[in-house]
């Protein structure tokens, strides 16, 4: 008996000693493992799908985007009022450069109809201005007067960069405004402000009405 109880007891403190050591490494894996979340919550973004204010912390688009002072986000807010500028300022460079298409190509067919009508020399003076009348009020129409497109290669392809590039900033700007801050969103509605005040001033000027105008980005 004397020898049993001495048995028993090392090995009552053995176990005691290693529960009081499994307990401790326990107790240090909880704390780093919640260390280790407050550290992951500290650098994260701040991103809501519901409307908010926020501004420090707040990201856009990417990580690299994200607003660490007011200064910063102050910057973001003008940048995104100049982007939506940018958007009008393409739309306008559309229209310039339809415009000139138009002018272009209607002279040059109006060139080659009178030089074709001169060549023919065998009708009256009275038929080839009535002809010559005829080729103006088409071209002031904007109708094709000869065969073939009206638009040469390069034209649409300018044309379709155009359309390309405002494409992209339109749905930049989309991507923006799903963020729901609603510092960016008031600021994409100034930048539409501004842009139509400063480049919209040609849309009513067509004589048939009101061109189109496109709504929000593309």
């Amino acid at each position: 008996m004397p020898s049993m109880t001495g048995m028993s007891g090392p090995t009552t403190t053995s176990t005691g000693a290693a529960s009081r050591a499994t307990g401790s490494s326990h107790s240090m894996g909880g704390g780093g493992g919640m260390s280790g979340m407050s550290g992951m919550g500290g650098n994260s973004c701040k991103i809501s799908m519901l409307w908010n204010w926020y501004t420090i912390d707040s990201c856009f688009i990417a990580r690299s985007w994200r607003i660490r002072s007011r200064g910063a986000f102050a910057g973001s807010c003008i940048g995104v009022i100049l982007l939506v500028i940018a958007l009008e300022f393409l739309r306008r460079s559309q229209r310039e450069f339809d415009r000139y298409v138009r002018t272009t190509n209607q002279r040059g067919r109006i060139e080659r109809s009178s030089s074709s009508s001169n060549s023919d020399g065998d009708g009256s003076d009275s038929s080839q201005s009535k002809s010559g009348l005829r080729v103006g009020v088409r071209a002031w129409r904007g109708a094709p007067i000869g065969g073939g497109s009206q638009l040469k290669l390069w034209q649409q392809m300018v044309r379709s960069l155009l359309y390309m590039v405002q494409f992209a900033v339109g749905y930049f700007i989309m991507l923006l405004a799903m963020y729901y801050n609603g510092y960016i969103i008031i600021s994409i509605f100034i930048g539409a402000f501004l842009g139509a005040m400063i480049f919209q001033w040609d849309t009513i000027s067509k004589p048939t009405g009101v061109e189109q105008r496109e709504a929000c980005c593309a």
